[in-house]
């Protein structure tokens, strides 16, 4: 059976990537693709990155898979389709079955059916696509028209496959929920080696001057945003063992040797014991390596950065999304403000770089609210900080907060994101994106600017900034 794996996103199409050049590798199919291998099931994975939609359609021509399995979020839903409309329509791949999986699929499983996908694995992917591949192993060597007979006929068989959703003479079948494994340290390392690394290797080392690497410790989110999608491995915490991680790093380090290593994980200080351990290990196997990772204020404190930094941590991202605690609560943050300011300089005071997230143009949002954030950012004076315009991602609260008041109502699931769509806030979207440049030009005003010469030309684009914020309103 030929199963290949592949993710649909391409750099080359990235503009703002393509100059951030911060790239990494798929790590969510190279955790299923080992899985498969440990129970037998060998696989290839064809990684889109630094290719093209034309090399891939050249690959499944050339293979002739039985099986696709394609990651999909938000960002490569568009490729998504365009890669199940050229399987469904290209005579050589008319035995070719297409499984999704990834954050975009549960909360449109219809839509992708409909489109043409075969099977969608809801949620965590690893035991539904093995049981899936094994009752579709079984199918291999019919014919094109036996092979609905076949699953009609062990149709009791396939819902049996907990996770999974398909179609069903045109009616969408829909397993019960798979329960999540409570233990990933029995999960194998990703198939990195199914990787060419070189291009992301060279790709940081040629735009920033280092290597970067990334590496999961733990799955799951418990806390509450309401922007924040948890699709896939839902609100909870399951971490891999402190001896695990460290000899994934250590077995990363003599393979490849980054000069740094990015944890993905969504708070990576949520457990201090955990920590303590992981500090003690990577120093006992050797494997330290420069880190980066993102956590909250109220999993810091002043033990826990020494023990981040005295580990190989050189930057915490300190989540914050605005300096309003009125914005905080909305967003059910359950984090202080203040708090996150002080953590932010406290991890600076110890030697790490600082970053935080600021998002603009949540529902309530006013002016005063933005003044508040810039006034967040200059007291804590991150080293660095990102900003982004709300958006509901289907699914979280927030969407279903809004639904009711989204601006356009006719836009095409086909040619869309979430990302396209916008809803009635306090002003309208455009007034954010112009509050952004304000809040970069006052913060960098009042942090980062030494020449004096330039502070009237500054005030003069912070004037321009709140006057186009005005006009747009």
């Amino acid at each position: 059976m030929k199963i290949l794996f592949t993710h649909g996103y391409f750099l080359s199409e990235d503009p703002k990537e393509l100059q951030i050049m911060r790239p990494y590798v798929p790590l969510g199919i190279l955790y299923i693709s080992a899985f498969l291998e440990k129970y037998g099931y060998e696989n290839d994975v064809f990684d889109s990155t630094f290719s093209t939609l034309d090399k891939l359609k050249e690959q499944l021509i050339s293979t002739t898979p039985n099986v696709v399995a394609i990651y999909t979020n938000l960002m490569t839903k568009l490729n998504v389709l365009k890669i199940i409309k050229y399987i469904k329509t290209e005579p050589l791949l008319k035995n070719t079955k297409i499984i999704l999986g990834g954050p975009e699929v549960r909360n449109h499983t219809e839509n992708f059916l409909n489109y043409g996908a075969d099977f969608i694995i809801i949620g965590e992917g690893e035991e539904t696509t093995l049981e899936l591949i094994k009752f579709l192993d079984a199918l291999t060597n019919l014919s094109l028209r036996e092979v609905p007979i076949a699953i009609g006929t062990r149709s009791e068989e396939l819902m049996s496959i907990k996770g999974l959703a398909y179609l069903e003479n045109g009616k969408v079948i829909t397993t019960p929920e798979r329960a999540l494994i409570k233990d990933v340290n029995v999960l194998p390392f990703p198939a990195r080696e199914k990787i060419d690394f070189k291009p992301y290797l060279n790709g940081w080392k040629i735009h920033h001057g280092y290597s970067m690497m990334s590496v999961s410790t733990m799955r799951g989110c418990p806390y509450t945003c309401k922007w924040c999608s948890r699709a896939v491995y839902g609100g909870t915490y399951r971490r891999r063992s402190p001896q695990l991680v460290a000899q994934e790093m250590k077995h990363i380090k003599v393979t490849y040797n980054p000069d740094m290593i990015w944890f993905v994980d969504d708070v990576f200080t949520i457990h201090h014991k955990w920590l303590t351990e992981f500090a003690e290990e990577v120093k006992k196997q050797d494997a330290v390596i420069p880190y980066e990772i993102i956590s909250r204020a109220d999993r810091l404190n002043e033990e826990v950065i020494k023990t981040l930094k005295a580990s190989g941590c050189f930057r915490v991202w300190v989540g914050a999304e605005s300096g309003s605690q009125k914005i905080i609560d909305a967003m059910d943050r359950r984090v202080d403000v203040m708090q996150t300011r002080e953590m932010i300089r406290l991890a600076k005071q110890y030697g790490l770089e600082a970053g935080t997230f600021i998002m603009l143009g949540y529902p309530g949002e006013t002016k005063d609210d933005i003044k508040q954030t810039i006034e967040h950012l200059v007291q804590s004076n991150p080293s660095q900080y990102t900003i982004t315009v709300a958006y509901p991602i289907k699914g979280t609260e927030l969407y279903n907060e809004v639904k009711n008041e989204f601006l356009d109502q006719r836009l095409e699931w086909e040619t869309s994101t979430d990302r396209d769509i916008d809803f009635k806030r306090t002003h309208p979207k455009q007034y954010y994106q112009y509050a952004i440049q304000w809040v970069m030009n006052e913060v960098y005003l009042k942090t980062k600017n030494k020449n004096l010469l330039k502070i009237p030309y500054l005030k003069l684009k912070s004037l321009k900034y709140q006057l186009q914020m005005e006009m747009s309103k």
